[in-house]
């Protein structure tokens, strides 16, 4: 096999050159939430196995992957560097059409009303998204969230206030619901609310509420990943009728 060259060309991205070609990519990103997630880019998995050992070597651990379920050749890659399964994360898909789902009209819980996207007080949003991470962190821990893509600066979890609807319950902000659209599809990027507004029908109200929205803007169905421990969530977007389309393995390298 001809030689080659593993250079990080830049704070977040290596590459692989052989006979003056670049062969390979590899590239780190900064969650939110603090965790350092890779990816690579090969033909040949012997290139691979360089390029993910440089990076090993340049980044310090924990170190974090995500894979499709159905690729293993790509998961038998991970693996063989030392990286372990997780978590598992469902993707599920379901139409934006209320006539579609088991949700039917939207129906607030007694004393809710919804901040549609958009119109949520930036210093109250951010202090419920706040609130929420803690809760979470508390206790199942944010890892179960679905993994984050969003890019911002450091320390910053809520980067596009406007994508966010609330919910309002006496004037406290109790629930929130993140949906980015795309022409024919959204992403339902979180949904949840504060511990002691759980089981009121709030995270029903806010993603009948995000979907219905969804349908006025002429977006046909939303996704969205749920953690395979997260019961009530999958209770949620099953008893809405989604559709489980696939499956994702984060892997981890300690």
């Amino acid at each position: 096999m001809n030689t080659v060259a593993i250079t990080r060309v830049a704070e977040a991205q290596w590459e692989a050159e052989s006979e003056g070609l670049i062969v390979g990519h590899g590239d780190v990103s900064h969650r939110p939430d603090g965790r350092l997630f890779v990816s690579i880019d090969v033909w040949q998995d012997a290139i691979f196995d360089q390029l993910a050992a440089a990076m090993l070597a340049d980044l310090h651990e924990p170190l974090y992957t995500l894979v499709g379920e159905a690729d293993q050749d790509l998961q038998s890659c991970w693996e063989r560097l030392g990286f372990v399964v997780g978590r598992r994360e469902w993707e599920y898909v379901l139409p934006s059409h209320s006539r579609h789902t088991e949700l039917g009209e939207p129906h607030l819980p007694s004393g809710v009303t919804i901040l549609p996207a958009g119109e949520a007080d930036e210093s109250l949003l951010r202090a419920l998204d706040h609130a929420i991470r803690e809760e979470v962190e508390a206790t199942v821990g944010w890892r179960t969230m679905p993994a984050e893509v969003l890019a911002g600066p450091a320390g910053c979890t809520l980067v596009d206030p406007s994508k966010y609807a609330v919910a309002v319950r006496k004037g406290e902000y109790v629930g929130l619901v993140r949906v980015a659209p795309v022409r024919r599809r959204a992403r339902i990027g979180l949904i949840a609310t504060r511990a002691d507004q759980r089981r009121h029908g709030i995270g029903r109200a806010l993603l009948t509420h995000a979907l219905d929205a969804l349908h006025r803007d002429g977006i046909d169905s939303a996704w969205a990943e749920v953690d395979e421990s997260n019961a009530a969530a999958i209770a949620l977007f099953e008893g809405a009728r989604a559709r489980k389309t696939s499956s994702y393995l984060e892997l981890v390298h300690r």
